[in-house]
């Protein structure tokens, strides 16, 4: 039996929420139909996904397994969807993400010159949500900052670059040639702790074994707002912290950091021509030496 997409997108409602009445709020709809598609749905997959009481609602491992697989399918058809809307109003579209510090405009120039009738549109993306707008269709192609997540996507490397810290201007570290991990880790970081893992472990370590916690901000001037307060401080790509700069915070490069990686992805089952000629322009803007 094929499985129903809406069925599904229920489901993903639940497995969030873990409440059934929180769920049918956000769908709109009534917990009884709620419940009566999730059986509906154990029934078709001959498995239960919810262990459900009074109290409390959790997932099986079974429904563990389904929200892992049904989150990339829902926003493939999300993505499948939207590619077909364009086509029927015939309109031919191309959509670049980026992430912050990384300028795509020469790439994008040299894509429009070969194909004037094309609309060229970008999407400003964040470490949160890079590989996400590939799967769910809102772009074509996504300069990225590793490490993401590479299931069902390709992966063409461009550049890498040194990161450094963003720290308050009178800290005590701001001024230095170059700092460590080591200097850094009794400091509260900015960032997703995924996106340093070299700080991770060496804080946890000085921590004996306990983790320091850290405060997540979604954009890069959010960062630079907490850091300039003195909240804490950011490991950022060099080219991001020369993107925004202001006078009270200081950037200090940090010398046993290995150096952040940026590829171009796409979902690896399209096959579309322009993905493929953007790949080629892109690898090619990337390696031109700068000014």
């Amino acid at each position: 039996m094929d499985v129903d997409l809406r069925k599904l997108r229920y489901f993903v409602a639940v497995a969030e929420e873990l409440h059934f009445g929180r769920a049918a709020e956000r769908l709109h709809i009534a917990q009884p139909v709620l419940s009566r598609q999730i059986r509906a749905l154990e029934s078709e997959l001959r498995a239960q996904v919810f262990l459900r009481d009074r109290r409390s609602t959790e997932l099986t491992e079974a429904g563990r397994q389904l929200l892992e697989d049904a989150r990339p399918l829902l926003a493939a058809a999300d993505a499948l969807r939207r590619r077909v809307a364009l086509a029927a109003r015939g309109t031919s579209a191309f959509t670049i993400g980026f992430m912050p510090g990384i300028t795509v405009t020469g790439a994008v120039r040299e894509l429009t010159a070969r194909h004037p009738a094309l609309d060229v549109g970008l999407v400003r993306t964040t470490w949160d949500d890079q590989i996400e707008v590939l799967h769910d269709g809102r772009a074509d192609v996504s300069v990225v900052r590793l490490p993401v997540d590479p299931r069902g996507l390709t992966l063409r490397p461009l550049f890498r670059e040194p990161r450094v810290a963003v720290l308050r201007a009178g800290h005590r570290l701001a001024g230095k040639e170059s700092v460590t991990v080591a200097d850094l880790a009794g400091e509260p970081l900015l960032n997703d702790p995924g996106a340093v893992p070299e700080w991770r472990e060496v804080a946890v370590e000085l921590r004996d074994g306990t983790a320091l916690p850290f405060r997540g901000f979604r954009s890069v001037e959010e960062k630079l707002e907490h850091v300039a307060a003195g909240t804490g401080i950011a490991v950022v790509p060099l080219s991001t912290s020369e993107y925004y700069t202001r006078p009270d915070v200081a950037h200090v490069p940090v010398s046993d950091l290995p150096p952040n990686e940026v590829c171009l992805a796409w979902v690896a089952a399209r096959r579309s021509r322009v993905i493929f000629e953007f790949a080629e322009i892109a690898a090619s803007w990337f390696d031109r030496p700068t000014d």
